[in-house]
């Protein structure tokens, strides 16, 4: 890699004198034309000489003139330029006037003071833009020489767009040469964005990737939802060429655009939606400045919500989990990424209610994500007792400590298989569901639920069971060709989350919106072509038969549930008439915890159909412990 050309600041001091003497001497010679008048008013130049040789130098230094990679000088340098060279001169313009007054020379011509001003902003800036100039040059250079560098289109001439050209332009051995923009806005049309044309709208892919004869394809709209991506990734695969993305924009929320982020496309990108309007005051109002507790920190979803709320600034964070290897790895990413932040790793059992206690005495939380769960809802139908052991009981215990502390907010997250449950996992989490909106009724705490269905990329989910069919050359198996989920992003996920904690008032069971169920078939053939292969052809798939009980369609809300709008599109709000709370909820969830405690499994499931309504546990036939969760 050639390097970059770099200039010494000392020197660019050494340029910045002469400048400065250059200036004045250009000054007098503009406004007085080196005639009579002109050696009459010398004996002030050397005195404007005099001061602005002390003043300018340390007026730049304070602003920072001296410790820049002018190389790399933008916009921002510009103005930074401009603002020093401004207040030197008016620290200038003031001495002199001073000088004047006290007769120290002879006269005071006020217009030298501005055209010193001009001169000196001209040259000084100059100077600096000149390195960048150079730096550039040489740079682009380099480009040229490496004849290898891969033809680049790249989709969206947005603000990531440029970003990424910006980067592919200075770092010349990612060897890649961005050729041309595709954009929807026709004003683009035909302009140029250093230097790279805008060359069509996304409906032109086809024809510019061949007539640009484009090596690679990267899509650099953080915001761009599925539909735009399966068109790319459809004209790349059928002329078998590469193709990246950057991550979505609720992967970007907070953090940092540029092309060390880009990456291979992936089904969660195919799924992704047009992101809703960002209600920023409701996220920050709940954590900046707040203590706040993650149970489950390590799972999918807690280490997702650990990110996400380390981007708000909170005074700390508490990771606590069950798992050390996992919490461990959460923290390690965590203080990568902020290294500012007090993280406190805490390794807890949600079910151990002393050990919680002690936490919460030392750390004294302000705000609780509660997302520590069992999920796994084959799992859990051979484990009924610790279903309910961690999931009922947990929240309680959870719900018990943040009472105790006077916790004024806690957010548990639940799950879409909570309505009309048909697995244990559901039911016992539409009981610790209950736990919560009875303890916020009970307080008047900001106690909420926020509900949803699957997320890709969590453990467990079926992207990973696909993966692995598909890496062993299929069948993919799947148990009806009309089945159909919601799949939502885990960043996306808990984006809204982290919205709903901001809305809540105490007692809320949010929904979010899931969008369009997804055809689990057209799931598979998507996942099928991004690893490069064709469905039907290169990978089977195989219907193996819907299983007894199991709902071809997924629920948010029961019928007959009201749900109203909330101040975020994406989120709704249900009153859910059916909750048990109170003395009655107590006792259900002590004999529950009874049942738990002495085996009783089959007393359980009998309890949760007799108690939950629309609750078909019993009458639901155990899907096998490998199979994929679709129910």
């Amino acid at each position: 890699m050639k390097a970059k050309v770099t200039f010494r600041n000392r020197y660019i001091l050494l340029f910045d004198l002469l400048v400065i003497v250059a200036s004045v001497f250009g000054a007098f010679a503009v406004r007085f034309e080196l005639g009579e008048v002109f050696f009459y008013y010398l004996p002030m130049a050397y005195w404007m000489i005099g001061v602005a040789l002390i003043l300018k130098p340390l007026t730049f230094y304070f602003f920072g003139l001296y410790r820049r990679m002018w190389s790399y000088a933008s916009v921002q340098e510009l103005k930074l330029v401009f603002f020093a060279v401004t207040a030197s001169s008016v620290l200038v313009s003031t001495v002199m006037v001073i000088l004047g007054a006290a007769k120290v020379f002879n006269g005071l011509s006020r217009g030298i003071l501005v055209i010193d001003w001009l001169f000196t902003l001209f040259l000084v800036g100059g100077v600096r833009f000149m390195i960048r100039l150079i730096a550039e040059s040489s740079n682009s250079m380099s480009n040229l020489q490496k004849k290898a560098s891969k033809r680049t289109l790249i989709i969206g001439a947005g603000d990531a767009g440029v970003l990424v050209v910006k980067e592919l332009q200075k770092n010349p051995e990612l060897n890649l040469m961005p050729v041309g923009f595709l954009d929807d806005n026709r004003v683009k049309l035909g302009q140029q964005i250093f230097g790279v044309p805008v060359v069509g709208t996304l409906a032109d892919i086809t024809r510019v990737i061949d007539a640009k004869k484009v090596d690679e394809v990267i899509i650099a709209i953080p915001s761009a939802g599925g539909k735009v991506i399966r068109l790319v990734a459809d004209s790349c695969r059928q002329r078998g060429i590469p193709f990246r993305t950057m991550p979505g924009i609720y992967e970007l929320i907070g953090g940092k655009v540029n092309v060390s982020r880009l990456r291979e496309v992936d089904i969660a990108d195919l799924l992704r939606r047009p992101p809703s309007n960002v209600k920023s005051e409701l996220v920050g109002s709940v954590i900046s400045e707040k203590l706040v507790l993650v149970t489950g920190a390590g799972g999918s979803i807690g280490r997702e919500m650990c990110r996400q709320i380390a981007r708000w600034s909170p005074s700390g964070l508490i990771m606590l989990g069950h798992g050390e290897n996992s919490i461990f790895e959460a923290l390690l990413e965590i203080q990568e990424q902020f290294p500012t932040l007090p993280v406190f790793p805490v390794i807890a059992d949600i079910r151990d209610y002393p050990r919680l206690v002690e936490v919460f005495n030392k750390y004294h939380p302000e705000v609780v994500f509660h997302a520590a769960a069992h999920k796994h809802v084959p799992l859990m139908e051979k484990n009924i007792d610790e279903a309910i052991n961690n999931n009922v009981m947990g929240t309680r215990n959870v719900v018990r400590v943040c009472e105790g502390f006077e916790v004024k907010r806690l957010v548990m997250i639940s799950t879409d298989k909570a309505i009309r449950p048909a697995n244990v996992m559901g039911a016992s989490k539409r009981f610790a569901e209950m736990v919560v909106l009875d303890a916020a009724r009970r307080t008047g705490n900001a106690y909420c639920v926020v509900r949803f269905g699957n997320v890709l990329g969590s453990r467990g989910s079926v992207v990973p069971l696909f993966k692995r069919q598909i890496a062993r050359g299929g069948p993919v198996t799947i148990t009806h060709p009309d089945m159909e989920r919601y799949f939502m992003t885990i960043p996306e996920a808990v984006y809204l989350v982290l919205q709903a904690a901001g809305m809540s008032k105490g007692g809320e069971t949010f929904v979010l919106n899931m969008g369009q169920q997804v055809r689990i078939v057209d799931l598979a053939e998507d996942l099928i072509r991004l690893s490069g292969l064709e469905p039907y052809k290169d990978i089977e798939i195989v219907f193996t038969g819907i299983r007894p009980g199991e709902k071809l369609s997924e629920d948010l809300w029961e019928e007959g549930d009201k749900f109203a709008p909330t101040e975020h599109p994406d989120i709704f709000q249900f009153d859910d008439k059916s909750n048990l709370h109170g003395e009655e909820l107590q006792k259900v969830i002590d004999h529950l915890l009874q049942l738990a405690a002495d085996g009783r499994n089959d007393d359980i499931v009998a309890m949760v159909d007799a108690t939950i309504p629309g609750s078909a546990v019993a009458a639901t036939p155990p899907p096998e412990l490998t199979s994929i969760d679709q129910s």
